[in-house]
């Protein structure tokens, strides 16, 4: 009896050292998988900030924009502006 207790304890011993190594690797894993994320996050951003930078270039050069849109644009960076001087200012 005593031998049948101490070899289900070895077992339950290595069966936890295999679960805790599996957990240690998903970990990992994990941690992998959401700097990708966060790469891909901050690819997103800077495809979206270079497709603006194009519309307003487009806007000024006449290719496919309009002044509408040039003038919007403009009002919005000197908004963006305005507000980083306020902030300095302080």
């Amino acid at each position: 009896m005593v031998e049948s207790i101490k070899q289900n304890f070895e077992r339950l011993i290595a069966l936890y050292e295999g679960e805790k190594q599996k957990n240690a690797q998903l970990a990992s894993q994990l941690e992998e998988y959401r700097a990708a994320v966060q790469s891909g996050e901050q690819q997103i951003t800077d495809l979206k900030r270079q497709i603006e930078n194009l519309k307003l270039a487009g806007a000024f050069t006449g290719n496919g924009g309009s002044s509408a849109v040039a003038k919007e644009k403009i009002d919005k960076l000197i908004r963006e502006i305005d507000k980083c001087i306020s902030f300095l200012e302080k």
